[in-house]
C-alpha cells in the first residue's frame, strides 16, 4: 500500500527514507475560554522546524493527527508541506467528545462511517485533499462516552472499508485496551492500530498488552515536561523494549500549541528526534532498533505491511 500525503502524492515505504514522526500538528485550534492558547497557528515557525528538522535530523515524513472538530486546516498543511520540502499525511475522524462538532459523529456507527469514507475518497470540504490517516479518535477516560464509542466504532468501520491506519488519543493513557478492543471488533486489524499517549500511563502491563495483541504502543507526547519528565518515559520505553517490543513502538512529540515550538521556548518538532533519541542510544539502545522506533514501524503502521 502507498502512504498518500497532502500534496496528492503516493509515496511507497522505500521513498520514506529518512524519520517519521507519527503524531503532530502543524495546524490546529484547541482554544476554549479557559484555554484560549491550545492552537498551532505560526506557519512559519512550522515551516522553519520542519526544514530543520529535515536538515539535522533526516525528518521524512509527518503524520498530522488533526481531525474534525479540532481546527482542521488541509490547505494550510499542504503549504506548510510544500514549503518545508517535508512530505505531511493529513487525517480524518472524531477526537475526544468535548470538541466534537455540532451533531458529530450522531448517533448512527453507519452513517458516521459513511461520512468518513466519503472524505476519504473525495477530500476534505471541496478541497480535494485526501486523508491518508484516520486518527486522532479519541476517548477521555477509563471507558469512552457513546458519542466517542460511535466515533471509534466509525473509525474502525471506515478504516476496514479503505485500509487506512487508525491513531487514538488516550486521555493520560486510559482506556487503551477499550479502544483497542472497539476498533478491531469493528474489523481493523490490530497491527493498522496505534494506541496514543502510552508514554503518559503508568502501567506497563497494558504497553506490553497492546504490543502482544499486535498493535502500537504510541509514546507521542516526548518532550511534554509537564506531564511527565522524558527520564520517565525512558524508563517505560526501555522496559518495553526489554520484553521483546520494538517492532511495536512509535515515537513522536504531539505539537499541539504554540507555545511548544521551538521558536517560542518549547521542546520544538526536532526534541524527539534529537535529545530524546540521543538518550536511547546513550542507553544502549543500538541502531538497528532505533530504526525500528524512528522509521520502519511507523511506514509498516501506515501502509499494512509488516516486512519493513
Amino acid at each position: 500500500m502507498m502512504i498518500r500525503t497532502v500534496t496528492g502524492q503516493r509515496t511507497a515505504p522505500a521513498g520514506v527514507a529518512g524519520a517519521v514522526l507519527a503524531h503532530e500538528h502543524l495546524r490546529i485550534d484547541l482554544t476554549t475560554p479557559a484555554d484560549p492558547a491550545a492552537a498551532v497557528t505560526d506557519d512559519a515557525a512550522v515551516v522553519a522546524e520542519l526544514r530543520a528538522a529535515r536538515a539535522k535530523h533526516g525528518l521524512g515524513l509527518v503524520v498530522d493527527l488533526t481531525c474534525r472538530g479540532m481546527g482542521r486546516d488541509v490547505r494550510a498543511v499542504r503549504s506548510i508541506s510544500e514549503r518545508s520540502g517535508v512530505p505531511v499525511v493529513v487525517a480524518t475522524g472524531w477526537y475526544y467528545e468535548r470538541f466534537h462538532p455540532g451533531g458529530e459523529p450522531g448517533g448512527s456507527v453507519e452513517r458516521a462511517a459513511d461520512l468518513l469514507v466519503a472524505e476519504i475518497e473525495e477530500g476534505v470540504a471541496g478541497t480535494g485533499i485526501r486523508p491518508g490517516v484516520i486518527g486522532e479518535v479519541g476517548s477521555h477516560g477509563p471507558a469512552a462516552t457513546p458519542a466517542e464509542r460511535t466515533g471509534l466504532l466509525a473509525a474502525g468501520r471506515a478504516a476496514a472499508a479503505t485500509g487506512l491506519p487508525v491513531a487514538t488519543h488516550a486521555h493520560l493513557g486510559q482506556g487503551a485496551l477499550e479502544q483497542l478492543d472497539l476498533l478491531t471488533g469493528a474489523g481493523v486489524p490490530p497491527h493498522r492500530v496505534s494506541i496514543g499517549h502510552q508514554d503518559l500511563a503508568e502501567d506497563p502491563g497494558q504497553h506490553r498488552a497492546i504490543a502482544e495483541a499486535g498493535a502500537y504502543v504510541a509514546f507521542d507526547t516526548v518532550g511534554k515536561a509537564s506531564y511527565r519528565s522524558d527520564e520517565h518515559r525512558l524508563a517505560l520505553l526501555l522496559d518495553l523494549l526489554e520484553a521483546g517490543h520494538a517492532r511495536r513502538v512509535l515515537l513522536s512529540n504531539d505539537i499541539s500549541r504554540d507555545a511548544y515550538l521551538a521558536s517560542r521556548g518549547g521542546q520544538g518538532f526536532g526534541h524527539v528526534l534529537g535529545p530524546f533519541r540521543r538518550a536511547l542510544a546513550e542507553r544502549g539502545v543500538d541502531e538497528p532498533t532505533l530504526d525500528l522506533l524512528y522509521r520502519a514501524n511507523a511506514l509498516r503502521w501506515l501502509t499494512g505491511t509488516e516486512e519493513s
